[in-house]
């Protein structure tokens, strides 16, 4: 098993970054390649899956989405995929607080999770979050999550790469085309600030679960 890498990023799809580490290439699921740049060092911690065809890696900044990745698996019907795009779409704190307090509205607005799925995250989860801590690790109170507001960013267009990186990003991630570019629309639209590609594709996923 690979607990962990320690390199630096080569090259990013729309899912996964490229990780060279003592010459080997390591391709790593992330939830936001876009925040990270070429060259840049990197450390990850990572869990590995492993199926008749291939050898997959997904890779976390902290253990706490790690964590709770692995948790999500536990979920009928939850997979590798899925599991990131909802890590994508939320911060550990704020996934965990939704499943204590039954959100559905917050979980259902995650990408690809309809309200049946919703429904099982939080009767499989709700009690074992509880039993491991989980409450106690990020000091929860029974209020709803945090909503998800960051500092807004500047309009662009169409046109704008940064605006065709982000939609490309969210269709990796499971959105249908015209929510991901009905979310970068809503983030364009909210700010005049400038932020990098990656802090886009954040702010475009709190717009989507905010629908």
């Amino acid at each position: 098993m690979i607990d962990f890498l320690r390199g630096s990023m080569v090259y990013r799809g729309t899912d996964y970054i490229a990780i060279e580490v003592g010459g080997v290439g390591y391709q790593v699921t992330v939830t936001n390649p876009f925040s990270y740049e070429e060259q840049e060092s990197i450390f990850l911690y990572t869990h590995q899956v492993v199926r008749e065809d291939a050898h997959l890696l997904y890779g976390f900044q902290t253990t706490d989405e790690r964590d709770l990745f692995r948790l999500l698996l536990e979920v009928s019907g939850i997979g590798p995929k899925a599991g990131i795009a909802i890590l994508a779409g939320g911060t550990p704190r704020q996934i965990v607080s939704a499943i204590q307090l039954e959100d559905l509205k917050f979980l259902t607005a995650l990408p690809g999770i309809g309200k049946k799925t919703a429904q099982r995250i939080v009767l499989d989860l709700k009690d074992k979050l509880q039993k491991l801590g989980w409450d106690r690790r990020f000091q929860l109170t029974l209020s709803l999550p945090d909503q998800m507001v960051e500092p807004p960013i500047r309009s662009a267009t169409d046109d704008d790469h940064h605006m065709r990186d982000v939609v490309e990003a969210l269709t990796g991630l499971g959105y249908h085309e015209e929510e991901a570019r009905l979310s970068v629309r809503k983030a364009r639209e909210s700010t005049e600030k400038e932020l990098s590609t990656g802090e886009w594709i954040r702010l475009a996923l709190q717009m989507s679960v905010k629908r």
